[in-house]
């Protein structure tokens, strides 16, 4: 079936539509370049860290000093990207970024890197993700028809993993073996002074309000957002249900992958590389899937059953014995998270009113991912308790079957009796 784009123009690809608009397309495109530097920046602060320190407990303290920042500001990420352009936000956020990994690859390219410093920058890059994230979540529907969010949304998670998951790591492997950590860290700079030439480029979008900012009428406007979330219980139910999978998957997964190539799998920062880019075309697949067929009826249910699935990949990670059994684990993971992501990110955009939207998205963040620093503190003593492998695989299991619960409490399914979300 053919389908008319915003030009008037045939195409059968209903992933690409929204490509015609050129605010999105200017997004996509810093999107994307940044997103493939995280991408070798993934690999990199997880093979450097090991080499400082050949020891769980080294990353799981860089992990701590990402999350810590993201989980203290990220509500006010949320208040600031709906009382000033988000545009800006966005750009604020990218150039710090971008120089504090300028800062970083040169004390890498000195030679006098230590594991502090990798701390140090997780801390100011988790800091301004906290800025970035709840302004993204809010820009798109700013500038993307609502017809179109379900598109969107797929080709923001088509390009995510291609960027983050496939090319970037691959990319990544090849560029720590060759060049080492402090070119990589160059990479990613560059990538996000890319990004910031994008986002200067688009339309500017007036906020609601650029009023100044006391701390009452922030208190007042979070206790809105707050109020919201309140009433609507699939939202709050869901964000419950992510601070547990979160605190059940992520520190165990950032943390023990990378140890487990390195020490027992005997692999390199390129074996990582070529594990997660499994994932990434995994992702690949699901977000076109879904792209260009629509999502399920029931998008709630959908996004539960999907979000256990990729919680439980997790312990197949434990059972890997090669690389390619590892790969098929980040395919398990990554396939399923992507499909889930498409649906929840289009059910809250398609629920949650614009005005509202940045600090929905917000607290969103802030309530799942609340945990996840000690996700992070606990995945080294657990390691050293069980064993790696064992504390992968009760993780995984634990954690679907905790995600799948919270599918039954009520109010959790009302999205699917409220919209009819119809396959194309």
């Amino acid at each position: 079936m053919q389908i008319l784009d915003d030009n008037g123009e045939r195409t059968r690809v209903r992933l690409l539509r929204p490509l015609a608009l050129r605010d999105f397309r200017l997004l996509w495109t810093g999107m994307t370049l940044s997103l493939m530097g995280d991408g070798v920046l993934l690999v990199a602060l997880a093979w450097q860290a090991y080499q400082l320190s050949n020891h769980p407990g080294a990353m799981a303290a860089v992990g701590v000093a990402l999350t810590v920042p993201q989980v203290a500001l990220v509500l006010l990420g949320g208040l600031i990207s709906d009382r000033f352009e988000r545009r800006l936000v966005m750009l604020f956020a990218d150039l710090v970024r971008g120089a504090a990994l300028v800062v970083l690859a040169v004390v890498t390219f000195t030679g006098s890197l230590e594991l502090w410093h990798l701390v140090a920058f997780a801390v100011v890059y988790g800091a301004a993700s906290a800025f970035f994230i709840p302004a993204f979540d809010a820009l798109v529907p700013s500038i993307v028809p609502e017809a179109q969010l379900v598109e969107a949304n797929a080709l923001d998670q088509f390009v995510r993993p291609a960027a983050l998951w496939l090319l970037g790591p691959a990319l990544g492997g090849v560029l720590v073996g060759v060049a080492g950590a402090g070119a990589a860290f160059a990479l990613d700079a560059a990538t996000f002074a890319v990004s910031a030439a994008c986002l200067t480029r688009m339309t500017r979008i007036p906020p609601g309000t650029e009023e100044g900012m006391t701390v009452r009428t922030a208190v007042l406007e979070l206790r809105e957002g707050f109020r919201f979330v309140r009433s609507q219980p699939w939202l709050w139910v869901t964000f419950m249900a992510a601070t547990f999978t979160y605190l059940l998957f992520l520190g165990p997964t950032e943390v023990l992958l990378p140890y487990l190539v390195r020490n027992e799998l005997g692999g390199d920062a390129g074996d990582l590389g070529l594990i997660l880019a499994g994932g990434g075309l995994a992702a690949l697949a699901a977000a076109l899937l879904i792209g260009q067929t629509g999502l399920p009826r029931r998008a709630m249910v959908f996004t539960y059953v999907v979000w256990s699935l990729a919680t439980l990949g997790v312990a197949a990670y434990g059972v890997a014995h090669s690389k390619w059994h590892a790969m098929a684990a980040a395919a398990l993971i990554a396939g399923f998270e992507t499909a889930g992501a498409v649906a929840w990110t289009t059910t809250k955009q398609r629920l949650v009113p614009s005005e509202l939207l940045g600090r929905v998205s917000s607290f969103d963040w802030f309530i799942s991912i609340a945990l996840v620093p000690l996700s992070y503190a606990l995945t080294a003593p657990a390691a050293a308790a069980w064993g790696a492998r064992e504390t992968l695989v009760g993780a995984g299991v634990l954690g679907a079957a905790i995600t799948l619960t919270f599918l039954f409490l009520p109010g959790v399914r009302t999205p699917d009796r409220r919209f009819e979300l119809v396959p194309a």
